[in-house]
């Protein structure tokens, strides 16, 4: 892969430099402009064009015979500019209006698949998790079918992702690009991230970037936070469930001066109502109380090419669950009930500085820096389980070009540093973990047929040594509205066993850890390949806009952490001995049906399997087949910006296979699958205008709910005890209303 990379440097270092035209195309939004991605800029009467980037910047060749510039965009009006000399362009495009004998209208889509990137990355924007009433980052996958949301247990109501067949801790999950959900939040840390706060969310699957470090493995997920220069100057989220959750989210933002803005943002999350609708004697979902509070700004000079963000955050989070009956100051450390409470406290400071060389915009160089406490005091039961994590992490990226805008190339520097200290009943593990990398990524784009992104990174690290991490994108369009795409990767990370598998905690499991010799709880570190290609094809059915698409990827693991529940009296954690693969297929199939109306569906198929101690199987509670449907239509805005807005998603999960319980009394048995399931979610919004709406909805509507889901919950203290058996809901049907107010 180094050579490769060093080839094509070479080989587009000869070509010659061609002057580049630079601008930022920008979209008129009621009192602001807003950065246009995706509009077309080209030279008139000739073939050389490119598209607007993601901030609304491009960039293209520039000769003096060309003089007229083009900039379009569906919705939009068509401008032509007269360029007479090399100079940065700002542009501002108008909503295009009614004309003589046509009437063209566009509305963007929810979520966005690019023809262009060589990675298979789509964007989710804010329309779409608004289809749900994502309170948190966890619940903001719903209706996206590239990833598995699913309950962890029984009794914390901690919900999970999963992508491509593999856990969260083995996907990069990032805000702004800078790694968030990591460590002593691998388990609860998506619930701290409040769906309000997010702008949009972009997601990678398969290897990600070199930029962002070395522990993807099965993809990335970056959640773009709201912006306080761009987002509204008030905006409430009242939002209450009949399962007793209570939340309120508040964003101030305020321009303190021409370069500064300010916001502050404020999540509150309340439930006090106790139910166990099946009477079983534990509580369905858990007692909470969490404040989350961020203060953000922003640092904008436009002419010295200038912005930066620097973030304060607080949160703390208090969890009660377990028995009914189960009271905190009395019955902590005893048998009289069974309870859990998860108390934890967390401060952030992120900065990021970006510089773009005015006279020169495709220059620029950015730095980022993350300084995090996370303080974690738990118990389940009789099990004892803390952690305090102390992280930094840091991040150097230029940006520049080789000859021409073509040929674009990413280097810098990244340095991690991790304290952490666990108390494990009575052991303690304490370790320090730092690398220092650097990391060079070169990427090609003709603008046309090929799109490539080859990249390499170079780590030193205090426990692994010294290693090397390879990534690979290409996109090739062999037709018009095409996409085939392929890449290769490698990943590295640590197992943190006990953060990343907590739900083991509400089970009367023996932990059990076989030491290999290795740095990390006698553990080596785990390490995969993972490799991917995919199709994306639009096309027109019935004169509607539609598109498919397929893709493939394969992780394999040269190392894995294995977590082994084969004994249902245990829980082992030993090195991979043998193969450990993940094979994932999706098709999805979108299509415009009619106007305003919106049809999403897909089907996944999962092979997922392990060399376990007692042989190769099927990894635990993973579908092999799964099934999405999701529709959304909205009815016409009126003069007064009003509409209805109607989303509905139904999942059908095919069987699970159960860890093995052949060793417990037979009255505490399960067959080796579970039953299918499925699920419908409803929503219904009512906009009165830009600046209020109300939403219903329903979860689970048609009240599935799982038999059993405790093992031997009349006696929590006895060695069948176990809440790991989740495969469907649990607390069968909840509805929900909310309101959302913002004045611009």
């Amino acid at each position: 892969m180094r050579q490769l990379v060093i080839f094509m440097i070479l080989a587009v270092s000869v070509l010659p430099a061609q002057d580049q035209l630079k601008g930022l195309v920008l979209e008129a939004s009621t009192d602001k402009e807003l950065p246009l991605q995706g509009a077309n800029i080209y030279w008139l009467g000739s073939s050389v064009g490119t598209v607007s980037a993601e901030d609304g910047t491009f960039a293209l060749p520039y000769k003096f015979s060309f003089n007229r510039l083009v900039i379009s965009y569906v919705g939009f009006k068509t401008d032509t500019l007269i360029v007479n000399e090399n100079k940065f362009i700002k542009h501002v495009l108008q909503p295009s209006e009614q004309l003589d004998a046509v009437k063209l209208t566009s509305r963007k889509q929810s979520t966005m698949k690019s023809y262009l990137k060589a990675a298979n990355t789509f964007t989710v924007s804010n329309d779409e998790l608004l289809k749900a009433a994502c309170c948190n980052l966890s619940e903001s996958f719903e209706t996206n079918p590239s990833i598995d949301v699913n309950f962890a247990d029984a009794v914390s109501g901690t919900k999970q992702i999963k992508m491509l067949g593999l856990n969260s801790p083995y996907i990069l999950i990032t805000t702004e690009n800078v790694p968030a959900i990591r460590g002593a939040s691998q388990a609860y840390g998506l619930s701290f991230i409040p769906g309000t706060w997010v702008e949009s969310i972009q997601i990678t699957k398969g290897a990600g970037s070199v930029v962002n470090g070395f522990e993807s493995i099965a993809g990335q997920i970056n959640a773009e936070l709201v912006k306080p220069l761009t987002d509204d100057r008030l905006f409430v989220n009242a939002y209450a469930g009949i399962n007793g959750r209570l939340e309120l989210n508040t964003h101030i933002n305020q321009q303190v001066s021409d370069k500064w803005s300010s916001g502050l943002y404020i999540h509150g999350n309340l439930r006090e109502q106790k139910f166990d609708r099946n009477d079983d004697s534990f509580l369905d979902v858990p007692l909470k109380e969490q404040i989350n509070i961020m203060n953000r700004w922003q640092y904008t000079d436009s002419e010295k090419g200038l912005v930066s963000f620097i973030n304060l955050r607080y949160l703390n989070d208090n969890t009660q669950s377990g028995q009914v009956g189960f009271e905190p100051e009395r019955d902590r450390g005893t048998t009289n009930f069974w309870g859990s409470e998860i108390d934890t406290e967390r401060y952030e400071i992120t900065t990021k500085l970006g510089y773009v060389n005015p006279e020169i915009p495709y220059q620029s160089l950015g730095f980022q820096t993350a300084l995090s406490y996370h303080n974690q005091e738990s118990y389940f039961g009789l099990n004892t389980y803390d952690i305090e994590h102390t992280s930094f992490y840091s991040n150097l990226v230029y940006n520049s070009i080789i000859s021409d805008s073509r040929h674009k190339i990413k280097t810098g520097l990244s340095f991690t540093y991790d304290s952490y200290d666990e108390l494990v009943n009575t052991t303690s593990y304490d370790r320090i973990e730092n690398s220092f990398g650097g990391f060079f990524e070169y990427s090609y784009d003709n603008l046309d047929k090929l799109t490539l992104t080859a990249g390499i990174r170079a780590d030193q690290h205090n426990r692994f040594g010294f290693f090397i991490t390879p990534r690979l994108h290409v996109r090739y369009t062999p037709w018009e509205k095409s996409a085939f795409r392929a890449s290769v990767g490698r990943g590295v990370k640590s197992a943190n066993i006990f953060a990343e598998t907590q739900n083991m905690f509400s089970s009367s499991r023996q932990i059990n850890i076989i030491d290999s010799g290795g740095k990390i709880y006698g553990l080596d570190p785990e390490i995969a390949w993972n490799y991917g290609v995919s199709y994306l094809q639009g096309f027109n059915l019935f004169n509607r806009k539609a598109d498919i698409t397929l893709d493939f990827y394969r992780t394999e693991f040269q190392n894995q952490v294995i977590t082994d529940w084969e004994n249902p009296f245990e829980i082992s954690f030993y090195n991979l001995q043998g193969e450990s693969f993940a094979n994932s297929f999706q098709f999805e199939f979108n299509y415009n049906a009619f106007e305003r109306f919106d049809l999403r569906m897909a089907y996944k198929f999962y092979d997922v399997q392990t060399d376990y101690l007692s042989g190769r199987l099927d990894n635990p509670l993973i579908p092999r087949h799964r099934i999405f449907v999701n529709t959304a239509y909205e009815t016409e805005l009126n003069a007064k910006g009003a509409q209805w807005k109607f989303d509905a998603t139904y999942n059908w999960l095919g069987r699970q296979r159960f860890p093995n319980t052949d060793l417990s009394p037979e009255a505490f048995q399960l067959g080796e699958f579970s039953p299918t399931v499925g699920t419908l979610n409803l929503q219904v919004t009512k906009v009165f205008s830009p600046n209020f709406e109300i939403y219903v909805g329903g979860e689970n509507v048609t009240d599935v709910r799982q038999p059993n889901p405790i093992l031997s919950p009349d006696n929590p203290f006895g060695p069948n005890f176990d809440s790991n058996f989740v495969y469907g809901p649990i607390f069968g049907s909840m509805y929900y209303a909310g309101l959302r107010f913002k004045i611009n």
